[in-house]
């Protein structure tokens, strides 16, 4: 698999193993690891001024998405991407 870029879009299944399809918005390294932060697409294409749902996620070996489980690990990586979003 080519690298993950912000505008890839991806399948996945939820725990009724129900397709999402989900789209990268960001793209980010922290400690050494990859991080993408994701929105579902459905969400997206809605023209509404509703805040939308955004999860971060792990790039493992492969380019493989992994979920954040540790409390402490999220709360890095969604530090992480606050700091790049709010310095635009």
């Amino acid at each position: 698999m080519d690298k993950i870029e912000v505008g890839d879009i991806f399948t996945l299944f939820d725990e009724n193993d129900e397709e999402q399809d989900i789209e990268v918005l960001g793209t980010l390294s922290v400690e050494g690891n990859e991080y993408v932060a994701v929105g579902f697409v459905e969400e997206l294409e809605q023209q509404t001024e509703e805040d939308v749902d955004i999860f971060f996620l792990r790039v493992e070996e492969g380019e493989e998405l992994s979920e954040i489980v540790s409390d402490e690990e999220f709360a890095k990586v969604s530090m992480a991407f606050e700091g790049v979003t709010s310095s635009k």
